[in-house]
This record gives structure tokens, C-alpha cells and sequence, in this order.
């Protein structure tokens, strides 16, 4: 008996279920952490390659190569800021209402400790404390990952209203300076515990920190950039239909991570919205789909990928806070609201037809953000609020709460409209003093081999080029050869192509 007890009472063998191993603290939660990392991956998944395959394959062949990079590049570039500064201006400490104080997030010292939201913490009337901050079980790292994404996935929203003439470089300028001067800002005032967020504006996943942004600032950005050629804007038909259905796929199944890990911790908030959302992606989607076959006809397929975007987005706002009943009526709002702004009210002002917005960001972000956030704040529950909102008793109308909460939510977008299109046209004026925001018509003719000298699909031997506008026959030799006339099919012979050979 004393040497089992001895045995019992001795400290436990190293291994994986010690309770206090090294790199997992007291206050880690390995699920909260988990989850949390797997969220980020799929947000992650939406940019890359998600909307770098959609935006490869929806626009004509010859700007494929270009338009898949300006995602790439604002996803890699995001990163670098993000981590440099952006991190803390949008989450650290307060600075202003609408900023938080700039700072590294690099060292051991920030990222392995706890997370935190410094200015989440909410007080009411006498200074009392109601909510305290927001502090996730998991370290600082996972956040700062998270967070990125989002802000990534925005910039890469706003690059589809630009796509087939805006300048590379101009690009390669604007990203850091939008995501430092715009982003940081609307996620700190509704977020991080600006005044938006004090407020009790409720904004679950980015309807307007993400998607009314973007397409604000992507409408913006065509104004000031300009058009398209006109031979581009008549005609730009996609290059690839199937990979652009694969890559609203994976924009899609990603929305799981985007709106299940916004409460950041995998609760029933997280399973409410990720069923919430897809059961308004899939309503909005053939929602849109019964308006094309009943205006048009026929179904298109192009409009199923914008249908299933409206719904995604206009759920956003409210994807954790409503009824799954009102994630169908949602997703109806989104396929009906937006097809009737994009398809007639679009057509009949001549400053929207004036404005080149490639993708229509304005129409399935700007308008379906908006309108996902005054519906959550008529839909919103008392009880899904209680989890996740900062301000006790918030509600939507329908509940109780009062038509000021849609006066909150409209002054919000009105807040996130005015700053997107001030900054983003501050901006891009700045660089226009450096360097030429469109390329030019001569350029823009050919495409992604003047952008970058290379293109997406090699069609003529081993990626040589062949110009059909050239004659039917062509006159080759020099002074010391007799001349001969080589037929188009010697030409492409020559070349080493073989068999039925096919335009983009």
C-alpha cells in the first residue's frame, strides 16, 4: 500500500497531457485557438485563390494574367503593412474616436500573449462599466492573423472595379496607402472600439468595414481612374466560365471562416452564422437566377456568381445575430435590391454608366452592404445580441429596439461612405501627380503582355504569337533569297500548331 500510494502521489511523465505544457498558458483555449486559425485559413482561401482564379477567368483573355496579379499583390502587400503598423492602428489603443495609436506587431513580446481589444470595453451612463473588453483565449498571433485576412480580402474586392486599365504601379502605390488611411479606420470606429462601436452600430462581419468600403472606394477609384477602351467596355466576356464558378466556390465555402470566426471563439454564435450564411448565399443566388430567366429568358451563369455574392454580403452584417427565417429574407432582399440597381436603375443614370466599374463592386458590395446592414438592424435578436454585442439590451426593431437603431445603422454607413470616398480620392489624386493611374490606349490594345510581358494561355507553338489581323499572306526573304509568299497556314505550320486552333 505505501508504494502505491507513493506512485500515485509522484509528479506525471512529460507528454502531450501535462497540465502546464510550456507553450500552452493558463488562459489558452486550444480550441478557441484552433478554430480561430482554421477561420483565418478560409478567409485566407477567399483571396488566395479564390478572387485571384475568379478575377483570372471572368475578364477577356487578354487581361487575365493582369487581373489575377492585382489580387495577388494587394493580398502580399496587405501582409507586410498589416503586420508593420496596420495591425494596431485598426485594434490597439485608442488615439482618436475614429483611430488607434500605430505601432509594430513583430516582436515575441506582443504576439504570445493574450489577445486583447484595448477599446472594446463599454461604459454607461456614470462612467460604469457594462461590457468589458474583448479578450479571446488565444494569443495575440491569432489575431493579428485573422484580422489581415480581412483587411486583404477588402483591398482585393475594391481591385475588381479597376480590372483591365488601371496602371500596376499605380496599384502597387495605392494598396498600402488606402489600407493605412481607409481600412484602419472604419475597422477601428466599428470594431475596435471607435466611436461607431460605442455607439451601437452593429456591423457582425464587415458589411461596412469590408464591403461597403470596398465598393465605395472601388467606384471612387474608377471615377478618378477612368474607362476602359470602349471596344473593352462593349465586349468582356469571360475567358474561362468553368474557373470562374470554381473561384466563386471557394469565395463561397470561405464565407464559412469569415463570418463563423467573427465572434472569435467557435460558440453558438459561429454555428448560427455559418448555416445563416450560406442559406442566404444559395436564396440570393436563385433569387437572381428567376429574375434573369423571367427578364431575360435564359439563366446566366454570370449572374448566379453575382447573385451568390449579394447573398454573402448582405448576410455579413448580421450573420450571428438573426433567425435562420431571416436569413431567407435576406437573401431574397440581396438577389432582388441589387439586380434592380445594377440591371435598370444602372442603365438609366448616365453618371453610373459614365463611371467604368469593372465588376460591378459598387452594386453586389456597396448596395448589398448597406442593405444587409438595415435589415440586421431590423432583425436583429435580443437574445443573439446578448452574445456578441458590446451594448447590453441592443436589438432590432422588429424586437423592441426602437427605429433608432436604424438611425444608427444608416449613420454608420454614412460615416464609412463620406471617409471611402474622401480618402480613397485623396489618394489616388497624390499619386496621379507621380504616376499615370491608367495605362495607355496603346497598351491597353494589347493587354497583359504590355502590363507584364507575359500572358495566360499559349496558343501558337511554344507561346510564340500569331497576329490574324496581319494579311492572308505574307512576303518573307531578303536580297540574298528570292522572295516567296508564305500562306497562313505555312505560317501556322511553322510555328508547330496542329489542328483547329481557336480565337479568345
Amino acid at each position: 500500500m505505501h508504494f502505491a500510494s507513493t506512485r500515485m502521489t509522484s509528479p506525471p511523465e512529460p507528454g502531450p497531457y501535462m497540465p502546464d505544457l510550456p507553450g500552452v498558458p493558463a488562459w489558452l483555449n486550444k480550441g478557441d485557438n484552433a478554430w480561430q486559425l482554421v477561420a483565418a485559413t478560409f478567409v485566407g482561401i477567399q483571396s488566395m485563390p479564390g478572387l485571384v482564379v475568379l478575377y483570372g477567368s471572368i475578364v477577356k483573355k487578354k487581361w487575365a494574367v493582369n487581373s489575377a496579379f492585382m489580387a495577388m499583390y494587394a493580398y502580399a502587400s496587405t501582409l507586410i503593412v498589416w503586420v508593420l503598423v496596420g495591425f494596431r492602428m485598426a485594434f490597439g489603443e485608442r488615439l482618436l474616436p475614429f483611430w488607434a495609436k500605430a505601432g509594430p506587431a513583430l516582436t515575441q513580446d506582443f504576439l504570445v500573449h493574450r489577445a486583447v481589444f484595448p477599446a472594446t470595453a463599454h461604459y454607461g451612463r456614470g462612467g460604469v462599466l457594462e461590457t468589458p473588453r474583448t479578450e479571446p483565449y488565444y494569443a495575440e498571433a491569432s489575431l493579428v492573423l485573422f484580422e489581415f485576412e480581412f483587411a486583404a480580402i477588402t483591398l482585393v474586392l475594391l481591385a475588381g472595379s479597376l480590372l483591365g486599365r488601371m496602371n500596376i504601379k499605380a496599384w502597387m502605390a495605392f494598396t498600402p496607402l488606402w489600407l493605412l488611411f481607409s481600412y484602419t479606420v472604419g475597422a477601428f470606429s466599428l470594431w475596435g472600439g471607435g466611436f461607431l462601436y460605442q455607439w451601437g452600430v452593429i456591423d457582425y462581419s464587415g458589411g461596412y468595414v469590408i464591403h461597403l468600403s470596398s465598393g465605395i472606394a472601388g467606384f471612387t477609384a474608377a471615377y478618378w481612374v477612368g474607362p476602359r477602351l470602349k471596344s473593352d467596355r462593349d465586349r468582356f466576356s469571360p475567358n474561362n466560365i468553368l474557373l470562374m464558378i470554381a473561384g466563386g466556390g471557394l469565395l463561397w465555402l470561405g464565407w464559412a471562416g469569415f463570418n463563423g470566426g467573427a465572434p472569435y471563439s467557435p460558440n453558438v454564435t459561429a454555428s448560427v452564422a455559418v448555416l445563416n450564411t450560406n442559406v442566404s448565399a444559395a436564396t440570393s443566388l436563385l433569387t437572381w437566377t428567376c429574375l434573369d430567366v423571367i427578364f431575360f429568358g435564359k439563366p446566366s451563369v454570370i449572374g448566379a456568381v453575382q447573385g451568390m455574392m449579394t447573398g454573402l454580403v448582405c448576410i455579413t452584417p448580421g450573420a450571428g445575430l438573426v433567425h435562420t427565417w431571416s436569413a431567407m429574407l435576406m437573401g431574397v432582399s440581396a438577389g432582388c435590391i441589387p439586380w434592380i440597381t445594377m440591371m435598370i436603375l444602372h442603365k438609366k443614370s448616365s453618371f453610373l454608366m459614365k463611371v467604368d466599374d469593372t465588376l460591378a463592386v459598387f452594386h453586389t458590395h456597396a448596395v448589398a452592404g448597406v442593405l444587409g446592414g438595415v435589415l440586421t438592424g431590423l432583425l436583429a435578436t435580443p437574445e443573439l445580441c446578448a452574445l456578441d454585442s458590446p451594448i447590453p439590451g441592443a436589438r432590432g426593431v422588429f424586437y423592441g429596439g426602437g427605429i433608432v437603431q436604424i438611425g444608427k445603422q444608416l449613420g454608420g454607413a454614412l460615416f464609412v461612405t463620406v471617409w471611402n470616398l474622401v480618402v480613397t480620392s485623396a489618394i489616388l489624386l497624390c499619386i496621379g501627380l507621380f504616376i499615370p493611374l491608367r495605362m495607355p490606349d496603346d497598351q491597353l490594345m494589347i493587354g497583359d503582355d504590355a502590363a507584364h510581358g507575359e500572358e495566360a494561355y499559349a496558343l501558337w507553338g511554344d507561346g510564340e504569337k500569331f497576329d490574324l489581323t496581319r494579311p492572308e499572306t505574307t512576303r518573307t526573304g531578303g536580297a540574298s533569297s528570292a522572295a516567296r509568299e508564305d500562306t497562313v497556314e505555312q505560317r501556322l505550320t511553322s510555328m508547330g500548331a496542329r489542328g483547329v486552333t481557336i480565337q479568345l
